[in-house]
């Protein structure tokens, strides 16, 4: 179901989250809308805090939303802060729909995660997977705050009609990503490890767990395409899948990154670490069916990923 076209013409969009990766990606997308941008920093407005978010709704008055908010790190930063990551997503996407459902906002898109599904759900992950059996221990809490999002969208959608959707986006890449190693997701970090080790001239790379589990990676320029699509074009109870369409192994995605950023040493293997789940690939038929697919190819969208690197990170 695709629903009457939606027009972001002369349209007050707010994204919320417009620092993150992806904020920031949606922004630079919604530069070729003729639509004006809102936007909150975190020192001007703390989403976790409800009559905060209902007193700068209610005074910018948001006819669409793209709620890209959250709190966000790899298997080691889930791990570490099960708190935050259920708690504080709690917070920020509750109050956020349901100030949206108050003031009468037309549209807005809740951006979850492929970490919603089952650890062991058949692969490619179909959409109808979601609560099918349990999830990867190690990221459990954001998966659940995700899930909520999901259904709260839903619940105001049939209870109050409103026109609340949801994308799934695969694993994120881009300008803008976390490149801390303490709390950045793989593909990030290892661009740091590569950079590191060809810079100290070191002969080896550690990969955490085994390197065999399949990962699938979009570059977040085309989320932020995928993402004003279905603003523009779709209108349904169902979220939707939204990836690249194939995947790697993290060995083979560690070969590509030291191919880029130029290390030419081995990688060795730390079995003390965990490898997550198994594969995270995504079945996107229903959204390819719809008329959009991914164009940015995992090599290209790393050497774009690892130059902003340069520029920005590199050093500090």
């Amino acid at each position: 179901m695709t629903g009457a076209p939606y027009s972001l013409t002369e349209k007050r969009v707010w994204v919320a989250g417009h620092r993150g990766m992806v904020g920031s990606a949606i922004v630079r997308r919604l530069d070729r809308e003729r639509c004006s941008v809102l936007a909150a920093t975190h020192k001007d407005l703390d989403l976790t805090r409800q009559r905060d978010v209902e007193d700068w709704m209610a005074e910018v008055k948001p006819q669409c939303i793209f709620l890209a908010a959250a709190v966000v790190g790899g298997i080691l930063a889930n791990d570490s802060h099960p708190a935050a990551f259920l708690t504080d997503n709690l917070q920020i996407q509750t109050n956020i729909i349901s100030t949206a459902h108050k003031i009468g906002v037309e549209k807005l898109l809740f951006l979850g995660s492929s970490c919603i599904y089952p650890k062991l759900a058949k692969q490619p992950l179909n959409e109808d997977a979601l609560l099918t059996g349990p999830l990867e221990p190690t990221n459990q809490w954001y998966a659940v705050a995700k899930i909520a999002g999901v259904k709260q969208c839903q619940a105001y959608r049939r209870e109050y009609g409103c026109d609340f959707i949801s994308a799934m986006p695969t694993n994120l890449y881009g300008p803008g990503d976390n490149f801390d190693l303490l709390s950045s997701h793989v593909l990030p970090a290892l661009i740091v490890k590569a950079h590191n080790a060809k810079v100290s001239g070191d002969k080896t790379l550690t990969l955490w767990g085994s390197g065999t589990p399949r990962r699938e990676f979009l570059y977040v320029e085309d989320l932020a395409d995928a993402c004003v699509f279905l603003m523009k074009n779709y209108s349904g109870d169902r979220f939707l899948n939204v990836g690249f369409g194939s995947d790697v192994t993290i060995r083979e995605l560690a070969e590509i990154i030291s191919d880029v950023v130029g290390f030419k040493g081995a990688f060795v293997y730390d079995s003390e670490k965990p490898d997550g789940t198994p594969q995270k690939l995504l079945d996107c038929a229903r959204l390819n069916g719809l008329g959009w697919r991914a164009s940015t190819d995992l090599r290209a969208g790393i050497a774009k990923a690892y130059e902003w690197y340069l520029q920005n990170e590199a050093g500090k």
